[in-house]
């Protein structure tokens, strides 16, 4: 034989539920946020590796490294990452090279929280006549 619940506990499954949406919701969107971060930096390294060996072949400068990055991360997530490119010769490993440089500011999710600012190197080695 079964009871009939209380007329007291009627609506506790909905304040259960409530509870536990407070505690999951913003450990879902974290968990989320992460993974985009990861992506954009991986993205962003990706692209900057290839522009650096781009302006470092032969018939290439910088100002083609810049733009074969910005194409590279407009492709592949959006435009607005590809804004704060820049490439410059240095010395890598004592010999003359290309460094490009993305940084880029990956927005929040969610209604609040801070942005995270990723800034990534891409360097290749220059070629040069024998």
């Amino acid at each position: 034989m079964r009871c009939a619940p209380s007329r007291p506990e009627r609506g506790s499954a909905v304040v259960d539920f409530v509870l536990a949406l407070v505690v999951l919701v913003p450990l879902v969107l974290g968990i989320v946020q992460v993974g985009l971060v990861l992506h954009v930096r991986n993205t962003l390294t990706n692209a900057a590796s290839e522009g650096a060996r781009y302006a470092a072949t032969l018939d290439r400068g910088p100002a083609d490294g810049v733009a074969r990055t910005r194409q590279q991360v407009a492709g592949a997530i959006s435009a607005r990452f590809a804004q704060d490119v820049s490439a410059t010769t240095v010395a890598v490993g004592g010999v003359p090279g290309i460094r490009v440089t993305v940084a880029a500011e990956v927005p929040p999710l969610g209604l609040w929280g801070p942005g995270v600012r990723l800034e990534v190197v891409g360097h290749a080695v220059s070629e040069e006549l024998p």
